[in-house]
C-alpha cells in the first residue's frame, strides 16, 4: 500500500473498551484516501449487546452528509424489510465494511462508486474492532463488499444467499476476526432493489433472506 492506504490500523484505539471508545476515535482515521473528499467518517450505529449485525458496503450521499450509516434511500428500504421480515430493530446493529463515501463528482452530483480491494482491506481493522466488542447471535451480510470484507474474495453472494451458514465457514475462514457469531445470512445490498429492474421480486427477494435470520434468532 502506499501512503494514502497504509490502513487503519495506526488509528484504531488497542484499549478501546466500548463501541463509544471507537467511535470516538474514527474521525481521526486517515487509513486510505477515501478520508480526504468524504464529509466525515460514519461510523456504526445500535447496541453492543444487539443480537444481530448488519454490515453494508459503505455510506452512501446522505449517510456522508447526516454522519450516521442507513438513513438513505436504501436504509429506509431495508428498515421497511426488516419490519416484514418481523426482525426486533431495537436489536440490530448497522455498520459498514468501508466506513468514507467514495464517490466520482459530476457537476453537482456525487456519484457513488464501489470501494476497491484496497479500501476494504484499510478499513478492515475497524470492522475487527467492532466485532471484539460485539456478540451478534447472527450476522446479516449486506452485498458483495461486505461479504469481501466478511468471508473472503471467494464468498459469492448470489451463490449461498438466504442460507443459514456457519461463522466462520470452514472454506472462507477469517483468521484475524475474534470469535464470531454462530449464524450468517448472505443477502443483496438493499441499493440493488431501487437498482432493479423488477423491485418488487428483488423485494421480495430481500424479505425472504431477511425472514431466514429471524427465524434463526427465535429457533
Amino acid at each position: 500500500m502506499n501512503e494514502t492506504t497504509a490502513g487503519a490500523d495506526q488509528y484504531v484505539p488497542t484499549d478501546a473498551r466500548s463501541l463509544a471508545d471507537l467511535r470516538a476515535a474514527a474521525p481521526d482515521c486517515q487509513g486510505c484516501e477515501l478520508y480526504r473528499d468524504a464529509s466525515q467518517v460514519v461510523f456504526g450505529r445500535g447496541d453492543a449487546d444487539a443480537r444481530v449485525v448488519m454490515v453494508g458496503e459503505q455510506p452512501g450521499d446522505v449517510e456522508d452528509r447526516k454522519g450516521l450509516p442507513f438513513v438513505g434511500p436504501a436504509g429506509h428500504l431495508l428498515r421497511r424489510a426488516v419490519d416484514d421480515a418481523r426482525l426486533p430493530v431495537d436489536q440490530i446493529y448497522l455498520t459498514n465494511a468501508v466506513k468514507h463515501f467514495r464517490f466520482q463528482q459530476r457537476g453537482g452530483r456525487r456519484i457513488h462508486q464501489t470501494p476497491d480491494r484496497v479500501h476494504i482491506v484499510a478499513c478492515r481493522p475497524w470492522l475487527v474492532a467492532e466485532f471484539a466488542l460485539l456478540r451478534p447471535e447472527v450476522v446479516v451480510v449486506l452485498g458483495a463488499t461486505a461479504a469481501r470484507a466478511l468471508l473472503g474474495p471467494s464468498f459469492r453472494v448470489t451463490q449461498s444467499r438466504g442460507r443459514a451458514l456457519p461463522w466462520p465457514d470452514s472454506a472462507q475462514r477469517v483468521q484475524d476476526f475474534p470469535v464470531g457469531p454462530a449464524q450468517v445470512v448472505a443477502t443483496i445490498h438493499p441499493s440493488a432493489v431501487l437498482r432493479a429492474d423488477d423491485r418488487e421480486t428483488a423485494y421480495r427477494g430481500l424479505v425472504a433472506d431477511l425472514t431466514v435470520a429471524g427465524e434463526l434468532l427465535a429457533g
